[in-house]
């Protein structure tokens, strides 16, 4: 089992795309600048979505300008299209660029087609293009959607995904990301795909995506740590899922709670870097920017350090 492991904070991102309502400028940066105090390295900053598909995302060069920068944390930035590159490229010579782009595809045609209006063929040609105009600039990080089921197709081939994965690599992603986009996946399907990623890649970074759907999301993320994963992607809250305005998940679409996971790493020994204090003040402020009561447990029961639950 791995000592140290690095979550990366998707509030701002994954975790805002669900919300109807915008949320200011200026909350989002005082917000990100909390992120960067807690101890994230890795921080999902803002999208580069099209301002009429994702609303809440029209301020994402101001966003980027806004934040406190501090040295070794990486700030990602999603890109759904070459368009969307462009803008990064364009902030990125204004001198406030993003750090990392993700780049999106999903695993089935179907949820291709809802998520991206387009076919799986035609993504991937999009983030061929996308990574030769990235040019080297950014660190790539590649997102499989779906990966562990679909919604409209039921379950994925785990092939397909490693075969994703392999083409992610081929293309100079430093990252791949596993998505579970409606929380399908259970700790075996966790435990044989990325064991399975790891013998054909060994020491490369796949990082846990999962979200709480079904109540297995903390479940899932410890089997992936046991399968030798260090990377995971969380939100404050529990918050996120599919974008407002497109609905292909029910119940509780949002992500595994970054409270719940790094309170229970804590407990098992296992290094997150996060200053526990500075992540329930965090915690609280991410409920007040949205005006309600989120789903951490943690966030309920209290941030004490938790070694006596080993």
């Amino acid at each position: 089992m791995p000592d140290a492991v690095t979550i990366c904070e998707c509030f701002a991102r994954d975790g805002l795309q669900h919300e109807p309502e915008f949320l200011p400028t200026a909350t989002k940066v005082a917000l990100l600048d909390s992120f960067t105090a807690t101890g994230f390295r890795r921080i999902e900053a803002t999208s580069y979505s099209h301002p009429d598909r994702v609303p809440g995302f029209a301020d994402a060069s101001r966003v980027l300008a806004g934040i406190t920068r501090r040295p070794g944390v990486a700030y990602k930035a999603t890109c759904p299209n070459p368009r969307a590159v462009r803008r990064a490229l364009d902030d990125l010579d204004a001198g406030h660029g993003a750090d990392e782009l993700s780049l999106l595809v999903s695993a089935s045609e179907s949820h291709t087609e809802r998520n991206l209006r387009t076919t799986r063929a035609g993504q991937w040609e999009r983030v061929a293009e996308m990574t030769r105009l990235a040019r080297g600039r950014f660190r790539l990080v590649g997102v499989v959607s779906v990966a562990f089921g679909c919604p409209f197709e039921g379950a994925i081939d785990p092939g397909r995904v490693a075969e994703d994965v392999a083409r992610f690599i081929d293309l100079g992603a430093g990252l791949v990301t596993l998505g579970d986009t409606t929380g399908v996946a259970t700790p075996r399907s966790v435990r044989e795909l990325f064991t399975r990623l790891e013998r054909a890649h060994p020491g490369f970074p796949v990082v846990a995506h999962f979200h709480n759907t079904r109540g297995t999301g903390i479940a899932n993320a410890v089997a992936a740590l046991d399968a030798g994963c260090r990377n995971f992607d969380t939100a404050l809250g529990g918050v996120g899922g599919h974008p407002a305005g497109v609905r292909y998940g029910t119940g509780l679409t949002g992500n595994v709670c970054t409270e719940d996971l790094a309170c229970l790493f804590d407990a098992m020994g296992v290094d997150t870097g996060l200053d526990l204090a500075r992540l329930a003040t965090t915690s609280a402020a991410c409920e007040a920017a949205l005006g309600r009561t989120l789903h951490s447990m943690v966030a309920r029961a209290g941030f004490a350090r938790s070694a006596a639950l080993v």
